[in-house]
């Protein structure tokens, strides 16, 4: 064979990893190495760097390749080890007791015995980079926490071949993205395969004749099964087959057909997947974000052909058993496409018998008609919604009352699940051996802890992340074509004793991150200060088509490229989980500034709470229900100024004035033993308070009480006896809708109060309502009352159900009794809405009448 010349570059047309065969004895390897439990199982990964020290630390704590590139020779070595084989055998046996054992969730009764969980985005490990930000990071947590607490989850999702993108910086300070190949068979995952061998693969229409078909890789993430689908297969056109290439990739199209991937794709694939390992079919589908909303329309589409039901029976089951969650609070942030794009995908040859495409586009409705909003489809198509934390519940009723035409916010039915964090992935090893951080840790031992081991043990991690920014901004600035001549001065960049700000995220503009820089002259003098400086470590990715972040990124980097403060501020490029761990764990304080109320949640502050740090932050998200002024400092917001660059200006001088006159003093006001009395207190509180309340075992278990549970019973009620209930159900709206022009309230008498109404006592109403068609026992009669404005807008409103008195020949009766539980101003109204014991809430339909 002849050698090509040392000068020839040779591209590889395919690449592929190949593994090591394990001998017999270190069988298990495999096992644990395929199991993601180890991304947050300290013991698994300390025997993984045992298999090979140097080479664990080469490979970046990846062992999959870990097991691609050890030598054959040590494999025989530790085959050979008794106290290695010891080790191997007590961290299997312990997976296996944890993937066998009962959990939290085997305790309840009444719960669904399955639930498939929908998204885009998954972020596991650095390893498996198949997420961008905070959407995917809670996807995984979720996973992660639901496995902890036995909850039977099924992820679904889809395999992208170049992940989202690893980010560089030029020399000038732009952002650069680079989409590195992924190699599946290198990842932590095992391809499904049916009986005979074959690749297990579902398939989804595609307009214009085409068949866009998928594999399905799986991820097991402890107890949990992660169903990832891939087009890059032989059988598609390769222009389908680039469809799962980049995570948000791609113009409008590519976009959708990655959606109905996801969406009906994934459905089908959890058929596949239960019918190939006998797995419990779901009874609950929860979409994370609208990109998964098309899972509906599939299950819609099954009951239609194969049980037999018209589409509004089938929409009446598959919304009992949905959850939608919307992450957003900004309709810019919602994925919306072009109608005649759904038209053509859903329509023509493509559609579905029974499915047709206008009660499809009647889902996705919006103001414009022209555009079809998967938010909407989301919420149309899920019986029970929430946000994410207590003001993004808030926000989302008011962002979304359009669909509940004549209701207040208050009543829109989208509730709130406040985001967690799971804090065995996040929680440095330190902290969680000092506290025992976990599932069932006993926060109230934090008070009881030595200021000076809880001091000493900052120190640390602060130490480890100074060696982590000093090792990156080497190699940052070596790629931006600095020579090591000219980086001497790295090595001292950061000082283990200096207050530690950390600000990393994405970078959409709401979230300012250049906010710190609208006085560099006052920034610049607290990074220098020489009695009580600060340093602040930066990062996050600006999305590829988003010319607007990458020009914030590239004016921090100018500014921390200043020989002047470049020991004290830098920007750490290609931010992911790796990285992170390092800053939630080092980072004294963590920085949040961003403009209310346009941050869902923001989870990157309760991961550096969890690890000692102190939150700075606009009470936004999580950080404005869970903020007690004892656990870390709120930056005043200026709501209400139209300028924004103005309330930038005064929101950036709240912060310098936090930090120069509160954070600095705290941290660097030490007693003779050379620790921070006041600041360790607030970190004791901050880990006593906020313990129990970010972690997502807590969030799992909110939706396995509030919203899985109730969707679970709610779709076996309307799906027992062949679907009777949803029958039922269907023909009760068809009937109400047809009959609802016809009701009114006629008139409304009010009495004994008086002439001069009195606090504490109460008023009777009698309504007179005219119900046309309807029967007393469709509807619901309730008195509304509240603080009344000069405007005679209703105000703190209280509704209390009134009660069926009498018919009529014309007007049916209720009355009712209001409690004057306010002095001053005060009123009134009575309204009318649908009721069924099958509806999660009467303001569902969307259906209401006022009196007048």
């Amino acid at each position: 064979m002849a050698a090509l010349g040392i000068f020839a570059q040779v591209k590889a047309l395919r690449r592929f990893t190949v593994r090591a065969a394990l001998p017999a004895p270190l069988a298990p390897l495999s096992e644990l190495v395929m199991n993601l439990r180890w991304a947050w199982h300290t013991e698994t990964t300390d025997l993984f760097a045992a298999v090979d020290p140097q080479l664990w630390q080469t490979v970046a704590g990846d062992p999959v390749r870990l097991l691609g590139e050890v030598s054959a020779e040590r494999l025989d070595a530790l085959a050979r080890d008794g106290a290695f084989i010891a080790q191997l055998n007590a961290v299997h046996a312990d997976l296996q007791g944890y993937l066998s054992e009962p959990r939290w969730y085997q305790s309840m009764a009444g719960v669904p015995g399955s639930i498939a969980y929908f998204s885009p985005e998954f972020g596991i490990t650095e390893v498996l980079p198949q997420y961008s930000g905070g959407l995917g990071i809670l996807a995984g947590d979720h996973l992660k926490a639901a496995s902890d607490l036995g909850v039977p989850i099924l992820g679904v999702g889809l395999l992208y071949h170049a992940g989202y993108f690893t980010q560089s910086l030029s020399p000038d300070g732009w952002q650069e993205e680079h989409y590195p190949s992924l190699d599946p068979n290198g990842l932590p995952l095992a391809l499904l395969r049916n009986p005979d061998g074959t690749p297990l693969e579902i398939s989804v229409g595609l307009p214009d004749g085409q068949t866009l078909g998928a594999q399905i890789w799986q991820a097991q993430v402890g107890r949990v099964p992660l169903l990832l689908m891939d087009a890059d297969i032989e059988s598609n056109d390769p222009s389908i087959r680039a469809i799962t290439d980049r995570l948000y990739g791609g113009g409008a199209e590519h976009r959708l057909r990655q959606e109905l991937l996801l969406g009906i794709g994934g459905v089908r694939a959890v058929r596949a997947y239960c019918h190939l390992t006998g797995a419990v079919e779901p009874e609950v589908y929860h979409t994370n974000e609208g990109h998964a909303g098309f899972q509906g329309l599939e299950r819609i589409r099954e009951l239609v052909a194969g049980a037999g039901l018209s589409f509004d029976d089938a929409l009446q089951a598959v919304r009992a058993g949905t959850v939608f969650t919307t992450h957003t609070p900004v309709p810019a942030g919602i994925d919306r496409f072009p109608r005649t794009l759904i038209e053509h995908t859903f329509g023509g040859d493509n559609a579905s018998p029974g499915v047709p495409v206008d009660r499809i586009l009647a889902l996705g409705a919006e103001d414009d008609p022209g555009v079809f909003n998967m938010a909407h489809m989301g919420l149309r198509l899920g019986q029970r919604a929430n946000g994410v934390s207590k003001l993004h519940g808030h926000v989302s009723r008011e962002m979304f009352s359009a669909l509940w035409p004549g209701f207040g916010s208050v009543d829109v039915p989208i509730s709130s699940v406040t985001n967690g964090v799971h804090a065995p992935s996040w929680v440095a090893r330190e902290i969680t051996e000092l506290l025992g951080v976990g599932p069932q840790s006993t926060w109230e031992i934090v008070g009881e802890l030595p200021a000076d081991r809880l001091w000493a043990i900052r120190r640390e991690l602060r130490g480890r992340l100074v060696d982590e920014v000093r090792r990156r901004v080497h190699h940052s600035m070596v790629h931006r074509g600095h020579t090591e001549a000219e980086l001497g001065w790295v090595q001292n960049v950061f000082d283990p004793d200096v207050l530690t700000i950390g600000f990393a995220r994405r970078v959409p503009s709401y979230k300012r991150l250049t906010m710190m820089l609208r006085d560099p002259a006052r920034l610049r003098a607290m990074l220098t200060d020489p009695e009580r400086p600060i340093q602040i470590v930066i990062a996050g990715k600006s999305h590829p088509a988003d010319e607007g972040g990458k020009h914030l990124i590239q004016q921090m980097v100018q500014f921390a490229d200043d020989p002047a403060v470049r020991n004290r501020i830098v920007f750490l490029p290609d931010y992911d989980i790796g990285m992170a761990q390092f800053l939630y764990a080092g980072c004294d304080v963590w920085l949040n500034n961003p403009l209310r109320p346009l941050e869902a949640c923001g989870t990157s502050g309760m991961k550096s709470a969890l690890n000692g740090g102190l939150n700075l932050s606009i009470r936004d998200g999580w950080w404005d229900e869970m903020y007690d002024g004892g656990n870390g400092w709120a930056i005043p917001t200026a709501d209400g100024i139209a300028d924004p660059d103005r309330r930038d200006d005064l929101e950036a001088a709240a912060f310098y004035d936090l930090v120069e006159q509160h954070v600095r003093a705290r941290f660097y006001d030490r007693g003779a033993d050379g620790v921070p009395k006041s600041w360790i207190d607030m970190v004791r509180h901050t880990l006593k308070s906020l313990g129990p309340l970010v972690q997502a075992t807590r969030m799992v278990r909110d939706y396995v009480e509030e919203l899985y549970t109730p969707a679970g019973a709610a779709a076996g009620r309307l799906a027992a006896s062949s679907y009777e209930g949803a029958r039922e159900l269907a023909g009760w709206y068809g009937r109400i809708r047809a009959g609802w022009d016809s009701v009114r309230v006629a008139h409304v008498d009010a009495s004994g109060t008086g002439d001069t109404p009195q606090l504490g006592a109460s008023m009777h109403l009698r309504a007179e309502v005219v119900l046309g068609p309807l029967s007393p026992s469709d509807v619901t009669v309730q008195a509304c009352y509240g603080r009344v404005d000069a405007t005679e807008e209703l105000h703190d409103v209280t509704c209390v159900e009134m009660s069926h008195t009498g018919d009529g020949d014309e007007f049916t009766i209720f009355d009712g009794d209001v409690p004057l539980q306010r002095a001053g101003a005060f009123g009134y109204t009575v309204r009318v809405l649908p009721r069924h014991e099958l509806l999660s809430s009467s303001a569902e339909p969307g259906l209401v009448v006022l009196a007048s």
